[in-house]
């Protein structure tokens, strides 16, 4: 990720018992070579040891200690420990906020919303439910119906625990609870891609340290008697250690021509539940608005950021799209319907609907 893009800031969420630690550990366990900072109400069953052993303790992450996020800090004091994360110095790629599960999603999202930090920006919510206790969860919380509401990702845990058709029961139920389109992702014990939140560095950038995935890879072979290979852990059992990218497919989409900004933004709009992430970038080559769009979806949340193109660097469109029981050959001819032959005769305005996702900090009014 260029270090020169804000770093998107994804909020965990879920009731307590839901499984949000457990997808949290998952997502450190696989980050590849990925920074990931990470703010948390307490620790809990974080593997800390590990984690302090990685040095990935102190800088990169920060605990609130008790109470709820959204309740014991103000605004200001969120930012300061967002600031913190977002130093240079620590290289952050992303930063994922594991919020108490009794704390009011639409409060923290409001805060990541206003903070005014330009090296950060809101990367969506993500929100973890518990298919076990699901009905017991709704009649403990009624608040569970108004968390589902602004979720942009759902993530279905412990389906293990239940037949399929209870699953497909809470499923239907929830496609009613959430926004429309809201994609929901099926997950044993946290197990989820870490592809559809965040990108993932080659293992080659923690070549020489200990990093936290060798640490838990050789806890995961120490349990089971076996050796890691290498003395380093990276040959491991990617089943048994949660691996799951057979649950998605991933289709890559180029264009060396321009893409109309509507024709995108209606594609966009109307992109199947099943399309968990989009990211990539996008030449529009519209009068006034040549630079390189980057583009971030995880669920319904979505962001366009622009920024200069490189030196010499070819003008044209790469999106890589995954999701699950998507057909990717259509979305490919949807994209393709989307080619703009003659950008430079497209009215500005057309690019009005791309703008409303953009964070501009300097179009925030100063205060008096």
């Amino acid at each position: 990720m260029n270090s020169r893009q804000p770093i998107p800031v994804v909020v965990l969420t879920g009731f307590l018992g839901s499984g949000k630690t457990t997808v949290l550990n998952h997502l450190l366990a696989n980050r590849g070579g990925t920074r990931i900072g990470v703010v948390v109400n307490d620790f809990g069953s974080i593997e800390i040891d590990a984690m302090s052993v990685a040095g990935q303790v102190g800088d990169s992450m920060v605990s609130l200690g008790g109470g709820c996020l959204c309740c014991a800090v103000d605004g200001s004091e969120l930012d300061a420990y967002l600031e913190k994360l977002a130093a240079p110095v620590h290289r952050i790629d992303v930063i994922v906020i594991e919020a108490s599960g009794l704390a009011e999603p639409q409060e923290m999202v409001k805060m990541l919303m206003a903070n005014e930090n330009p090296a950060i920006r809101y990367g969506g919510m993500v929100q973890v439910v518990d298919a076990a206790e699901f009905d017991a969860t709704r009649a403990r919380h009624p608040e569970t119906d108004r968390h589902l509401a602004v979720a942009d990702l759902v993530v279905l845990n412990k389906t293990d625990r239940v037949d399929t058709a209870e699953r497909t029961r809470i499923e239907a139920a929830l496609g009613t609870l959430c926004g429309p389109g809201i994609p929901v992702v099926g997950a044993d014990h946290g197990r989820i891609d870490p592809e559809l939140l965040f990108d993932r560095r080659p293992w080659t950038e923690t070549r020489g340290q200990l990093s936290f995935e060798d640490l838990l890879a050789e806890a995961a072979h120490q349990a089971d008697g076996t050796a890691p290979a290498d003395g380093a852990g990276h040959d491991h059992d990617h089943e048994r250690c949660g691996h799951v990218h057979a649950a998605y497919e991933s289709i890559e989409f180029v264009s060396e021509q321009a893409l109309h900004p509507r024709r995108l933004l209606d594609f966009l709009d109307r992109r199947p539940a099943g399309l968990y992430r989009i990211k990539g970038f996008v030449h529009f080559g519209v009068p006034g608005h040549e630079e390189r769009y980057e583009v971030h979806a995880v669920g319904r949340f979505l962001r366009f950021a622009p920024g200069p193109w490189g030196r010499g660097e070819t003008r044209l469109t790469q999106l890589v799209l995954i999701g699950s029981g998507t057909d990717g050959p259509a979305l490919l001819r949807e994209l393709e319907a989307c080619r703009e032959p003659a950008p430079r005769q497209v009215p500005p305005e057309s690019m009005w609907g791309v703008l409303r996702y953009v964070d501009r900090p300097e179009d925030t009014p100063a205060e008096d």
